[in-house]
């Protein structure tokens, strides 16, 4: 009995992993083939990070600090280093 129920329990067992796989795969090329960010946020309000914002809650107008690492492709010329005449 136990040995009639067992190819069964896995052939059933292997089909509802490999449904569950394509699933996920399809899921991946929808996301790969369409936009990256939805257009509105999820709660239909626009977000900000909490760092833009003074101590009033508004969007803050002071400089921010970017930082650039190398192998970034830039249209702009590099700085010159410490060798350069």
């Amino acid at each position: 009995m136990l040995s009639s129920l067992f190819p069964l329990l896995y052939g059933t067992l292997f089909v509802a992993l490999l449904w569950q796989a394509f699933r996920v795969m399809g899921k991946g090329f929808r996301a790969a083939s369409g936009p990256i960010a939805e257009p509105n946020d999820r709660t239909g309000r626009v977000t900000v990070h909490p760092e833009l914002l003074d101590n009033e809650g508004k969007i803050t107008d002071e400089a921010l600090l970017t930082v650039r690492f190398s192998g970034d492709d830039d249209s702009q010329e590099e700085a010159p280093g410490p060798d350069a005449e």
